[in-house]
């Protein structure tokens, strides 16, 4: 038996505990449809807006030895989760703060967020995350907070990241720590 999208969104859900963004609350909660069936009930992001989440989701959760947040469909999860869970003051600071992402990317690269190098990215990230930006450590820290559910409640941070074994091995109290490949997911 896999493990489903609600059972993982309830264990991200104690791992960032107080700090809970209120629509990953609500969804963890929920004893309804699951989140990841069928597309959003409505378009969340402007065109170009979802292109900057789409390229900043991947920058929280690059590609490396294994999957990106865009294989592992972060985009579509976060877009789905602010449309179906959250309410419209939920959406602000996301909105907002890629709105201002969007602006000091025109401002100081001359080019769409979407479209700047990697690095640059990475310094408008930055900018928010250092509050240097028009609300922009709310807007990263529940941006990253929806990143990194999207990507481990996927098929891919689930079963390529993290290793899942339903029953992970038998009890070993004295198994060697440097032997420990990853973490499990349960």
């Amino acid at each position: 038996m896999i493990i489903d999208r609600r059972d993982a969104l309830a264990g991200m859900a104690a791992m960032f505990g107080a700090s809970l963004f209120a629509p990953i609350a609500r969804a963890a909660a929920a004893q309804v449809t699951p989140i990841s069936s069928g597309p959003p009930s409505a378009p969340v992001f402007t065109a170009p807006q979802r292109a900057l989440m789409t390229a900043l989701s991947e920058r929280v959760m690059p590609t490396t030895d294994t999957p990106g947040a865009i294989t592992a469909g972060v985009p579509a999860f976060i877009e789905k989760l602010l449309a179906d869970w959250a309410s419209p003051d939920d959406r602000k600071p996301i909105l907002a703060g890629l709105d201002a992402i969007e602006a000091r990317s025109q401002a100081e690269y001359k080019v769409a967020g979407d479209k700047a190098t990697p690095a640059q990215q990475d310094a408008l990230l930055t900018l928010a995350m250092e509050d240097k930006l028009p609300g922009g450590k709310d807007f990263f820290e529940k941006f990253r907070q929806l990143v990194i559910t999207g990507y481990f409640t996927s098929e891919v941070g689930i079963t390529q990241e993290r290793e899942y074994l339903p029953v992970p091995g038998r009890y070993d109290g004295a198994y060697p720590y440097s032997q420990v490949n990853k973490v499990f997911s349960s």
